[in-house]
């Protein structure tokens, strides 16, 4: 594992596109990418630049159960914003969080990935160490499935809705084991709220009580800090 501490998100998120740029020269086609306000500055980056995408496949983590992807709030919304309409890619998978058997779309989901294994996936992390959205104790052997959200994570969401009971209970995201097949990992981290989680994933025995402490079994795992955010690990 891979810790790099950046003076601030936009050096993280540049850090990071420059590590997709090289993937890309080594032959990467497939990018499994993440949302909330983590990645934004790696999206900035992406759409700023003179790279063609045109090529490439996304595949999304996760998605919020109950929502299309036309709602403003859906994460296949946010991605059209962030990314995709400035920057289009070859294909671009979303879970359909509208889909009416959510079992069904799990499983079709894992034929997605199995059709277009990830050689960058992109992470953030939550405050209870999930990734994705992978609560503690979602076992690692976990393919794609349907997630009960944490009174944490729905807290920790509400910023995004105008009230807290328009957040979204339950998602639809990439299991643990599906993020783990990813050929490279880059995870970024940034701010003091989460610097007890990245201490834990980081330095913490690997244990599902912390998802993201199992990033420390595959070998090839980049962590992009800034200085608040690895102000708890010992080991610099």
């Amino acid at each position: 594992m891979k810790i790099l501490v950046v003076d601030n998100a936009q050096a993280g998120g540049q850090k990071a596109f420059q590590m997709i740029e090289e993937a890309m020269e080594h032959g990467a086609k497939v990018l499994g990418l993440a949302t909330g306000s983590t990645p934004i500055a790696l999206y900035q980056a992406m759409t700023e630049s003179a790279v063609n995408f045109s090529e490439m496949t996304s595949v999304n983590l996760d998605e919020y159960v109950g929502l299309s992807g036309e709602d403003s709030q859906s994460y296949r919304h946010f991605m059209e914003e962030q990314l995709f309409s400035k920057k289009p890619f070859k294909e671009t998978f979303v879970p359909n969080g509208k889909a009416e058997n959510i079992k069904a779309e799990c499983t079709r989901y894992d034929e997605v990935i199995a059709a277009h294994p990830v050689d960058v996936q992109i992470l953030g992390i939550g405050r209870n160490g999930h990734i994705g959205f992978n609560e503690p104790d979602t076992s690692f052997a976990s393919k794609t499935h349907q997630v009960q959200l944490t009174d944490s994570t729905i807290e920790a969401n509400t910023r995004f809705f105008e009230k807290e009971e328009d957040v979204p209970t339950q998602a639809i995201s990439m299991g643990i084991a599906s993020i783990m097949a990813g050929k490279e990992i880059i995870l970024m981290a940034y701010g003091k709220d989460k610097a007890e989680a990245i201490r834990a994933t980081v330095q913490g025995p690997v244990t599902e009580d912390v998802p993201a402490s199992v990033l420390q079994n595959h070998p090839h795992v980049t962590v992009i800090l800034d200085a608040d955010a690895a102000s708890l690990l010992t080991q610099k």
